[in-house]
């Protein structure tokens, strides 16, 4: 477990919060600043059930401090800052000359962004400091889900990313290299192939929604928990995944941009559970349970794993 180490997370939202919950929980001295008196008010009890979910002292949330400026953070005993605030390249490029400024020259300057180039981050600090920016992207919820990548640009120094993979290995994540500063990463790559594919057999009439959800959940999807894909082809043989590739592949989904269909659900406010309204209808009884259920099979899962990741 982590321990005598600081680290400052810049936004206290959905992510920030989650983020500060991980550190929290693996014994960091953690400090979290908000703007917004509405997030700050909110944290307390955030972490509170992030920890619970973790099976963490809850009492650790008072240790956290929450800042509503920069000025009031105790950077001299910081190693680390995570921003995490709005996904806004311009922001986050007004922002980091500052935490530049203010952190220790041996801290580590973390973005969460999860579609921005992380070298576009490192260019608006002096060249001194950009051999310190690295991305470290959390999946939503940040606190349960095991993976963060760690993306390292042009600039970013060996010793950022070794650091940072220890650190989140001693936090009992999955911690993965992402060694080129590639658009969407990992995670999201691998996602929006997947998603295309999905809306492309819908819009087609090949199935439903729940048709997608059905085959990804308790085909392909469920082994993924055991291992990954490239594991799973190594069991099948990849010769057959050769000759399986060669008569699919030209038959997939290619285009840049997506069909009419999702333009014509985000045109018409149909999207998801925020207006109640995408390929199922929701009330707020609805929403309350899938989100449940939702988060009860991620913590069942976070135990499946545990005795897998690190700390």
């Amino acid at each position: 477990m982590s321990v005598n180490q600081n680290v400052l997370v810049v936004g206290g939202g959905i992510m920030g919060g989650g983020i500060a919950t991980s550190f929290a929980s693996a014994g960091w001295t953690v400090h979290v600043m908000s703007p917004s008196q509405k997030t700050r008010d909110a944290l307390p009890a955030t972490l509170r059930t992030g920890l619970a979910k973790l099976q963490a002292d809850e009492s650790i949330a008072d240790t956290v401090g929450i800042h509503a400026s920069l000025d009031t953070v105790p950077w001299d005993s910081l190693a680390l800052v995570v921003e995490s605030v709005s996904e806004d390249l311009p922001l986050k490029q007004r922002l980091f000359p500052d935490l530049a400024a203010r952190a220790p020259k041996q801290a580590i300057l973390a973005t969460n962004t999860s579609s921005f180039p992380i070298g576009e981050i490192a260019k608006s600090v002096p060249e001194a400091d950009r051999a310190r920016v690295a991305g470290l992207h959390y999946f939503m919820p940040a606190h349960l889900v095991p993976l963060v990548e760690i993306v390292r640009s042009e600039y970013t120094a060996d010793w950022v990313v070794d650091r940072l993979e220890g650190w989140m290995r001693d936090a009992r994540k999955a911690p993965i290299r992402v060694n080129k500063d590639i658009c969407g990463f990992i995670g999201n790559r691998l996602q929006a192939a997947l998603i295309r594919e999905a809306l492309y057999l819908v819009e087609s009439g090949v199935t439903t929604a729940q048709g997608i959800d059905d085959a990804v959940r308790f085909g392909f999807g469920f082994r993924f928990l055991a291992c990954g894909p490239m594991k799973q082809k190594e069991f099948s043989g990849w010769d057959t995944n050769l000759a399986a590739g060669n008569v699919i592949y030209p038959t997939l989904c290619n285009s840049a941009k997506h069909g009419e269909m999702l333009h014509g659900m985000v045109a018409a406010g149909h999207t998801g559970m925020k207006t109640k309204h995408g390929f199922w209808e929701y009330d707020d009884a609805k929403i309350a349970e899938e989100k449940a259920a939702y988060e009860k099979k991620l913590r069942q899962a976070f135990e499946l794993l545990q005795s897998e990741l690190g700390g």
